[in-house]
């Protein structure tokens, strides 16, 4: 009973503290952008607009939050929690250090996976409950770029499980201590950053809520705290997936060889974290918007046979290594 205590309130601490990290890297993106784009971006709330993110907050739980006529409305409100609850919980699996993560499960990649395919239900469901044409065909596209995208998003780090010998993510951070797996998997960790931006929507494969063509896609229906829940397990997303790139190719929790002991753990994770986050930013604001058919195409036709290809070379190396 006292374990359990206990993990419930390490739980909702952790989701207090994703809560605000994430709040904090929405007003890091808009100054980032403006910094980029030549404008000044948010600066009038708070010092250097830093509390922009409180006011947003605030404006979207104060807003009307209805479903729209014709539409499903026990669906339509359960698709947000559906696309943001499993983004929290693949965080619970994430080792922030040597022997800091809420659960050292033995197959905690399989784990974050699963959690991070689960999130298109909830993008395909509001899409269908939203009774909308326009949420309908960014449902669709979320859905047909889950699929193209996450296949090879899997077989990108299986080359990572092969060299580590594991599937728990705090085995792998060991593996790491003599050279990072980005360098012994480098077409690897391409691969998987290119479908981690697919899997959090993020630009330039946003093309599920693409506002030139399809108003707001599946969030087109949505205002509120619906929508804010969509919002939140996006930017979640993208710190999950910048976790997942660095527990699998950046060494975890480990610092950079000799400088290692010269700050904790968590912070370099941390810092890891904060700079492949900003790698995100840097994306969206540099890159353009793909047609729909070069996305998919790029996924199946070059994508996926080169994170095959990988696979196939680093098991060869693997049994070439062990054998006697």
């Amino acid at each position: 009973m006292i374990g359990m205590t206990l993990t419930a309130i390490i739980s909702t601490m952790l989701i207090m503290v994703l809560l605000v990290v994430a709040g904090t890297f929405t007003w890091v993106e808009r100054r980032v952008l403006g910094f980029v784009q030549e404008r000044l971006g948010p600066n009038r709330v708070g010092p250097f607009g830093f509390l922009q993110w409180v006011a947003d907050t605030v404006k979207i739980l104060t807003k009307e939050d209805r479903p729209p006529p014709g539409a499903d409305r026990v669906a339509y409100i359960l698709a947000p929690m559906v696309a943001a609850t499993p983004v929290l919980a693949g965080f619970g699996v994430v080792a922030f250090g040597d022997g800091l993560s809420l659960a050292n499960i033995d197959v905690g990649v399989m784990f974050l996976l699963g959690m991070m395919g689960l999130t298109v239900y909830g993008v395909v469901l509001g899409a269908l409950a939203s009774n909308s044409r326009f949420a309908l065909m960014g449902g669709l596209r979320a859905a047909a770029q889950m699929l193209a995208y996450e296949t090879f998003l899997g077989l990108s780090l299986l080359g990572v499980v092969m060299l580590a010998g594991s599937l728990s993510l705090t085995e792998i951070v060991h593996a790491q201590r003599d050279v990072w797996f980005v360098l012994l998997q480098p077409f690897g960790a391409a691969l998987f950053c290119i479908a981690g931006v697919a899997a959090a929507h993020r630009l330039p494969f946003d093309l599920p809520e693409s506002e030139n063509d399809l108003v707001a896609g599946y969030l087109t229906e949505y205002t509120g705290m619906s929508f804010g829940l969509f919002f939140l397990g996006e930017y979640l997303a993208v710190l999950l997936v910048a976790s997942l790139a660095v527990t699998l190719f950046f060494g975890g929790w480990l610092g950079p060889w000799l400088l290692g002991p010269w700050l904790p753990g968590p912070i370099w994770f941390g810092l890891k974290v904060g700079v492949i986050a900003l790698i995100f930013i840097w994306i969206r604001a540099t890159l353009p918007r793909p047609r729909y058919d070069q996305l998919v195409r790029f996924a199946w036709k070059i994508a996926l046979p080169l994170a095959l290809g990988n696979l196939l070379l680093t098991g060869l190396i693997v049994v070439a290594r062990s054998a006697p």
